[in-house]
């Protein structure tokens, strides 16, 4: 683990510590037994996908059909756009909560953009990014060869931009059947 993430990862479980919502064990996405009385408003019932009304998606502006060509295809340039960990980590632990889970340990989960930045997700939206449990049938790693292959369907050619966009939010487990590429 790099240094930088080390030391967020520190902090993480230093302010989940002070808060009372550290806990430790095997990694489960079972709601806390108080979540909702807590105040959560985000349900784990779609799991393996984000609450819609919570995380419905959101683009960035700057990538559209017309500019694909200037940014999502060409090589690193998510590098360009992503967040830092000290936006992340602290949005993924307010939004652990609002799921109500059980397991708060933040390693657990990837603060993962639903719109993925590949194909122009938007980089810092709350709309856009949540908790996505590292663990169950279709771990937050599933999703990354989902996103892999849109890219390379949307900048070969093979669907739109926006097909792409609409699949992966609508629900990124059959996105690529829907579009034919799997």
């Amino acid at each position: 683990m790099r240094p930088s993430y080390r030391l967020a990862a520190a902090a993480a479980s230093l302010a989940l510590g002070a808060t009372g919502l550290l806990t430790t064990g095997t990694a489960h996405a079972a709601p806390h037994p108080t979540a909702h009385l807590a105040g959560t408003s985000c349900s784990l019932s779609r799991l393996p996908l984000p609450d819609p009304t919570c995380q419905p998606g959101a683009y960035n502006p700057d990538v559209t059909q017309a500019t694909i060509g200037s940014t999502i295809c060409v090589s690193g340039w998510t590098k360009t756009v992503r967040p830092p960990v000290s936006y992340t980590t602290p949005l993924k632990i307010r939004q652990i909560g609002e799921y109500g889970y059980s397991d708060t340990n933040t390693a657990d989960y990837e603060e993962d953009h639903l719109v993925p930045l590949e194909l122009g997700g938007a980089p810092r939206d709350p709309k856009n990014l949540w908790p996505e449990p590292r663990y169950g049938d279709e771990p937050a790693q599933s999703k990354d060869s989902v996103e892999n292959r849109l890219k390379t369907a949307v900048c070969g050619g093979e669907v739109t931009l926006d097909a792409a966009r609409s699949a992966i939010a609508t629900d990124w487990t059959t996105a690529l059947s829907k579009l034919g590429l799997g």
